[in-house]
């Protein structure tokens, strides 16, 4: 267990020294610009939404008017503020005004990599579950693994797509101009547009995306409330919301966040970690189609990673299409197929090139990262920055790259769990990786599955770097074979099916209106 985490750990390790070599992700975003939209996207409150059937689902009432005593109050509350403003609360705007979505997520991927820790056992060999209903109890919950990390950023991706869509709406029907915009002496911190204040996107960003965050980390609480008052108090010491204009944004988003954490809470996740008559059936089924089970690997052996989560509900299609997807049986345990990509895999670890190492290290993504999924948010997060998105259109475009990963994560799981195919290791014990391995089964790569849904729904929306991504979905695919955790039917059919569930997020791009 030990030598596990100790190799992923410099895995991770050596993937921040080699994003530094190019500015690290999170070097790259410590001092951006305002963000500046070509395009405010005045019309987004038409686009078609996840889970809310329509934009005014929920009411927000009419503004104030800006000649109403009570709006000039709020003005004076501003200036107030950038009377006085420290050089810490200077920070502070300059953080938040690069953009919500985005700090957002960089917070969400920071506390996936915090909880992306598999529970120690117990003194009798068993292993601890984190508990929903318990969850300051060790372990703590929860165990961000990659497939409840893909869930994590898709659920709140989606929410704050949907709650901006609304929150656009409103703008346009009420009009109401930013405060630097009726006052030329409020002091426009932010970038200037032609966008309404009100409500605050800002504001419904931090409401909706603060109550997300709080289902699904809840030992965070207290953390996450606030950055979100730190949000809302930098928008308007930025001069870019009044008080009025938050607390209607805030009171938006955590409506939005319940159509979301109610559904969340029926769609068979809570169900993913199965019974031990699941895994021993498991089991069962594989040795009586004559195939070799997989088994962990791990002293004591673990049980294995979220074995029923193909059964989660997913966004792109129904659960139908879930098995439509499932592709066909990997080579036989006993076939020469199996026997010939085992010495295949043998031979890549053997004396291993120096850039496979660099590879396997790059795209290692396990224990204390922020998962397969999150380093594909990074990617592209650090794209969309240079793609000056509104506010809304980020939202958007990370729904949909969050809502196919966590469908090629169920589609995924639901494949191995199927077929419950051993491993390299397992077939020939000669073969020691060059990172974790994995506790679950082989048939399909999670990697591969997750980067061709990744590439082809990224090649979509920022068509200029199409080959690029597919580039860098083929190394990530790679990356397990040279690491000796997968063999090539696992990364090549992995690849396929992934590109396959981003085609799901393609198809919905193209006819949610946001293009038109």
């Amino acid at each position: 267990m030990k030598k596990i985490i100790h190799y992923i750990t410099i895995g991770s390790f050596l993937f921040l020294m080699n994003a530094g070599c190019n500015k690290s992700v999170k070097g790259r975003t410590d001092n951006l610009a305002p963000l500046n939209p070509q395009n405010i996207d005045l019309n987004a409150g038409t686009w078609k939404t996840v889970l809310l059937t329509r934009p005014d689902t929920f009411a927000v009432t009419a503004p104030a008017a800006i000649n109403s005593t009570a709006y000039v109050a709020e003005l004076n509350e501003i200036k107030g503020y950038q009377k006085n403003l420290t050089g810490d609360q200077e920070a502070r705007i300059r953080y938040w005004a690069a953009g919500g979505v985005l700090r957002w997520n960089e917070l969400m991927r920071e506390l996936v990599a915090k909880y992306n820790l598999p529970p120690y056992q117990n003194a009798d060999g068993t292993y601890p579950i984190p508990s929903a209903a318990n969850p300051f109890a060790y372990p703590l919950f929860p165990f961000a693994n990659p497939p409840y990390a893909a869930r994590a950023y898709a659920y709140i991706s989606a929410a704050q797509y949907d709650a901006l869509v609304a929150c656009w709406y409103y703008k346009k029907l009420y009009n109401r101009p930013a405060p630097y915009k009726t006052d030329n002496t409020v002091i426009s911190k932010a970038s200037q547009t032609d966008l309404p204040s009100y409500p605050s996107e800002a504001a419904v960003l931090a409401g909706v995306t603060a109550e997300m965050m709080k289902l699904l980390f809840p030992t965070e609480i207290a953390f996450i409330q606030a950055k979100a008052t730190e949000q809302e108090t930098a928008t308007i010491m930025a001069g870019a919301a009044t008080r009025s204009d938050i607390v209607a944004g805030e009171a938006l988003g955590r409506q939005v966040a319940q159509v979301f954490i109610a559904r969340a809470r029926t769609d068979n996740a809570g169900k993913a970690v199965g019974t031990p008559a699941d895994w021993s059936n498991l089991e069962t089924t594989a040795t009586a189609k004559g195939e070799t089970p997989w088994y962990s690997l791990e002293v004591p052996k673990r049980p294995p990673m979220l074995p029923l989560f193909g059964k989660v509900t997913p966004f792109l299609f129904d659960t139908a299409t879930v098995s439509a997807l499932r592709p066909p049986a990997p080579p036989s345990t006993s076939s020469a197929q199996m026997k010939q990509e085992t010495e295949e895999i043998h031979e890549l670890i053997t004396n291993p090139a120096r850039e496979n190492i660099r590879i396997v290290q790059f795209w290692a993504d396990g224990v204390g990262t922020y998962t397969p999924p999150g380093h594909w948010d990074a990617i592209a997060a650090a794209d969309f920055i240079n793609k000056n998105f509104s506010e809304v259109r980020w939202a958007r475009d990370m729904a949909l790259l969050n809502m196919s990963l966590m469908d090629a994560a169920i589609v995924c799981w639901n494949t191995k769990f199927f077929y419950f195919n051993p491993r390299p290791t397992q077939m020939n014990p000669a073969i020691k990786t060059l990172t974790g391995i994995p506790n679950f089964p082989a048939y399909i790569s999670g990697h591969s599955t997750f980067s061709g849904a990744a590439a082809a729904i990224l090649g979509y929306i920022v068509p200029e770097r199409a080959n690029a991504y597919t580039a860098m979905a083929q190394e990530a695919s790679f990356s397990r074979m040279a690491g000796g955790i997968h063999y090539r039917s696992d990364c090549a059919i992995g690849l396929q099916v992934g590109t396959n569930i981003g085609n799901y997020a393609i198809t919905r791009a193209k006819n949610d209106g946001a293009d038109k």
